[in-house]
């Protein structure tokens, strides 16, 4: 639920504060599964929510202003329309919404790294602007609306573990999962999704099959194994360093997978528990992005 404060007062008015989380999304598996005519890919993932993310905070303004800080702000510095402000206008344009806002994205995702962090903090200025502009728009709603800012903006506004299939869109619940550990790296190295799905070679896969129950960490490990991630070895050819962090990854004590998210070069760990992850991260090169922890 977003989180709102009163910031102070402006003009006369009180004005409200808004902080809502962009937590990065890893997708445990990810199979193409077909190819529509329009050229976009069917897939068929389960996502999970770690808890590593950027934050986003709005307050009520006059007009529509976006300031990005964070460790991660540089590679945004030159960015001409950021997603955020699409969503925002998107919102406002849905729902009549006159009131204006403040935005400031606190960056700590790296961007383009297939844990869908510009999806997420789209997601995430839906759900806050939704609150402070008190548009009352229920979960289906901006559901829709997010459908029209990217296919992985739908499952970011979810923030649950969700099985996503077409482009992303179709939702369902997961099946239910166990308490883990994720470790998160990126070389620094931004992989776009299209030259991604070009690079791709051979045929399509068929959906996963859903586990009954998956009593641990090493059980849920076992059933991911074997459904990978179709994605990978096209990554790989365009970013050899994704075979490095994989490597060192699989390497740490207690590594009871890795695997890349989405189209890379994000790369993350499946532990028994979020301690023995956030340990392991710590040994990883510090000119990585890294982040060890657990689920958000």
């Amino acid at each position: 639920m977003p989180q709102l404060t009163q910031a102070g007062r402006g003009g006369g008015r009180a004005t409200s504060a808004v902080e809502e989380p962009a937590p990065a999304k890893v997708n445990l598996y990810l199979r193409v599964t077909g190819r529509r005519p329009d050229g976009y890919h069917l897939l068929d993932s389960i996502a999970v929510f770690a808890g590593a993310a950027d934050l986003v905070h709005a307050v009520l303004a006059e007009g529509l202003s976006l300031a990005v800080t964070g460790p991660e702000a540089g590679v945004l510095a030159d960015e001409p329309d950021n997603l955020v402000l699409r969503a925002a206008r998107a919102l406002a344009a849905a729902t009549g919404a006159r009131a204006g806002a403040a935005i400031t994205l606190d960056k700590h995702l790296p961007v383009a790294s297939g844990i869908g962090g510009g999806s997420a903090d789209a997601a995430a200025a839906l759900r806050a602007l939704n609150a402070l502009w008190n548009t009352g728009l229920d979960a289906a709603a901006l559901h829709g609306i997010a459908a029209g800012l990217g296919a992985d903006v739908p499952v970011c506004i979810a923030g649950r573990p969700m099985r996503m299939q077409g482009i992303g869109e179709i939702l369902s619940d997961a099946p239910p999962l166990p308490a883990f550990g994720l470790l998160l790296a990126n070389p620094r190295i931004a992989l776009p999704t299209p030259a991604v799905f070009k690079a791709r070679r051979g045929g399509f896969s068929a959906p996963a099959g859903l586990p009954g129950r998956l009593p641990d960490a090493a059980a849920l490990a076992d059933w991911l194994r074997p459904l990978g991630n179709d994605l990978q070895d096209a990554a790989i050819a365009l970013c050899p360093s994704i075979a490095e962090v994989l490597a060192a990854i699989a390497a740490r004590p207690g590594c009871l997978l890795a695997r890349m998210s989405g189209s890379g070069a994000t790369c993350f760990g499946i532990f028994r528990d979020a301690a023995t992850a956030e340990a392991a991260a710590l040994t990883l090169p510090v000119t990585w992005w890294r982040w060890g922890g657990g689920l958000g």
